[in-house]
């Protein structure tokens, strides 16, 4: 074994050749082991052992930074920096994180979760360093994907106008999440298509500068062209045009390779970009088969490449409730278009986008993007349906409010992953977008407790003339769609049990839970009324008024942070109305720092279980109880 004795990037500098190929095969059996068991982001770490066995030994870390991009491809660098031993415990409860995190190791340099953040964060590094008058090494590794992110290409573009020395190592493995899309994508899949690509400009330059006379002026008279023979005979001009030398691209899987371009780029003055080719899932064959499977994975069986439950978790989810539906609308109105971020499998599009590949839009990583391009086709008579997960729908904030909301367009979020997310962590977890959009005007937003209230919803968005959004957990729903579909009121919520002693508000995916507390504070005594508000806006004002003034306490429940959420939406409610002489207390997430475990650990660990809300429950109404008889 030569794992067992590389405890960090010193160990590794050690190594011959052919212990460094027997390294990385121990490294993919190690990531294959415990993600097999773990779950986690195998094809992408997969994919970048031999680059990351070769980064440590040419740069010194931690003085010199690494800047993964995203963070998926990570796994192989905390094994060989000191986190071998703790491997182990990747997304579990207290150990290792599945992505960089400054609180875990000197080396990670930047915390990273979302896509195409690396360069902007390298080039500040890189300014800092240099007003700071220090010596080392900034080094940003992004896929291809990555790239096409509108902050990466912001940062491209000032990089190479600052002229700090940067390197940038470009990941193609031609794949984000989903098949990346777009004209980038298409010109480095030429510029890795030609074997001699990579070797042409060296050679143009060499064969012009032996002319005698005028070998060198045409060579310094071609840097200067901006078109003619300079874009046909020069790879990576579109990375030379923005001020970067371009390197590549190479073999991202021959480590000598990737080792003597890597010293070559560390020794270059300004912005460089090396460009490497390799395969998303090398070394274990059903992922390289199926990388975007594989992208982000549960526990599976090593030996067949199946998820433990044979692959039915995702058969009644609410991603794939919401892609029957869809279809089920669209073939009566052909103004239904979707539009996703890159995520047409996850968000639940992948059917409709082989029924309707015209009416489909998958814009790669451009949230922004995506929003205001959905704003123009509802200018002109479409209803787009944008599917993003929560934790990215946030990128575009300002796209929702000054493009969709303020021009009141019937544009339909659909927003998956909501609430906890689990062992992704704080970074992917959605727990912000009830309190900024329920303050964005004309939109309305709905949350469903079940696959025939997330139909309903679906097809009452669509209806409305007007902004919507409906957001729902990362879970199986309670049910699948079993009732005829009905249009919903907005506005108007559901009393789905009355009660004397203490109204619950449940919103969304604490329905179940919320009714299940009901029972339990039934045997202690306590009457309970339970309302669905099926709208987090607007509120159904005349329901929710009722009732918490015939109840006299009020507990709201949301799998959500505490402020600004639904349970602050109630608060401002009552006041509004002036019911200001009852108890309220608003159960949900009180910080955003949750950890990284299972869904239902937190959600057991924050309260959001039957037995936490009923605790919670019985803790407001033995309070008021005392209050009273003081």
């Amino acid at each position: 074994m030569v794992l067992e004795h590389v405890y960090s990037p010193t160990n590794l500098k050690k190594l011959k050749y052919h212990e460094l190929l027997q390294l990385s095969q121990e490294i993919r059996e190690l990531i294959l082991d415990v993600v097999s068991r773990r779950g986690g982001h195998l094809a992408s770490s997969l994919g970048v052992v031999e680059l990351t066995i070769a980064l440590h030994r040419v740069f010194n870390t931690p003085r010199d930074k690494i800047i993964w991009d995203v963070g998926h491809q990570c796994y192989a660098h905390k094994i060989l920096t000191g986190r071998r031993e703790n491997f182990e415990t990747l997304r579990t409860a207290n150990g290792i994180s599945g992505f960089p995190r400054r609180e875990e190791s000197p080396y990670d340099p930047f915390n990273v979760g979302h896509s195409s953040t690396s360069l902007s964060a390298a080039l500040g590094m890189a300014l800092a360093r240099d007003l700071l008058q220090e010596a080392y090494k900034i080094v940003a590794v992004i896929g291809d994907g990555a790239l096409t992110g509108g902050m990466a290409l912001e940062a491209l573009n000032h990089a190479g106008d600052c002229h700090n020395d940067l390197l940038v190592v470009l990941n193609d493995n031609e794949m984000s999440i989903d098949q990346n899309v777009g004209g980038l994508p298409s010109y480095l899949a030429r510029l890795r298509s030609d074997p001699m690509y990579s070797r042409v400009k060296e050679e143009f330059e060499a064969t012009l500068s032996h002319i005698p006379a005028i070998g060198k002026t045409m060579v310094k008279s071609m840097e200067r062209l901006k078109g003619g023979l300079k874009y046909l005979l020069v790879p990576g001009i579109f990375f030379e045009e923005l001020g970067f030398k371009y390197l590549g691209p190479i073999d991202g899987h021959n480590i000598l390779r990737l080792e003597g371009m890597l010293r070559q780029a560390r020794d270059m003055k300004g912005p460089v970009l090396l460009h490497i080719i390799t395969k998303k899932g090398k070394g274990y064959h059903f992922a390289e088969a199926k990388p975007c499977r594989f992208h982000g994975i549960g526990p599976f069986n090593l030996e067949t490449g199946r998820t433990e439950d044979g692959d039915s978790r995702e058969k009644s989810s609410y991603s794939n409730i919401f892609g029957e539906q869809i279809i089920e609308l669209a073939q009566h109105n052909d103004n239904i278009v979707a539009i996703t971020a890159a995520m047409g499998i996850g968000t639940g599009l992948e059917q409709f986008s082989r029924r309707w590949p015209e009416r489909f839009f998958d814009v790669g990583i451009a949230e922004q993007h995506a929003v205001t391009m959905a704003a123009g086709l509802a200018v002109n008579g479409f209803k787009p349906v944008v599917a993003i997960y929560s934790t990215f729908l946030q990128r575009a904030y300002d796209q929702i409010l000054h493009d969709v909301c303020l021009q009141n367009l019937p544009v339909t979020f659909i927003i998956d992953r909501a609430g906890l997310v689990g062992e992704d962590g704080e970074t992917h977890n959605g727990l912000y977008d009830f309190s900024y959009l329920r303050n964005f005007p004309y939109i309305i937003v709905m949350a469903p407790a079940d696959g025939d209230e997330l139909a309903a919803m679906l097809a009452t968005a669509l209806h409305h003339n007007g902004p919507a959004a409906i957001r729902f957990p990362r879970a199986l729903t309670d049910k699948p769609v079993t009732a005829p579909l009905e249009m919903l009121t907005p506005g108007k919520g559901k009393l789905l049990k009355e009660g004397e002693d203490l109204l619950l508000l449940a919103a969304g995916s604490m329905v179940r839970p919320v009714l299940e507390a009901a029972a339990l504070l039934q045997m202690e005594g306590i009457s309970c009324a339970v309302i669905n508000p099926l709208f987090i806006k607007p509120l159904d004002k005349k329901l929710i008024c009722h009732w918490a003034r015939r109840c006299g306490n009020v507990l709201t429940v949301e799998e959500h942070l505490i402020g600004g959420g639904f349970g602050s939406a109630v608060l401002e409610l009552l006041m509004e109305e002036k019911i200001t002489n009852i108890k309220v207390r608003c159960l949900g997430l009180p910080h955003p720092k949750t950890g990284y475990d299972r869904r239902d650990c937190l959600l057991e660990k924050f309260g959001l279980t039957a037995e936490g809300i009923a605790k919670e429950g019985l803790s407001l109404f033995a309070r008021a109880l005392r209050e009273t008889a003081g």
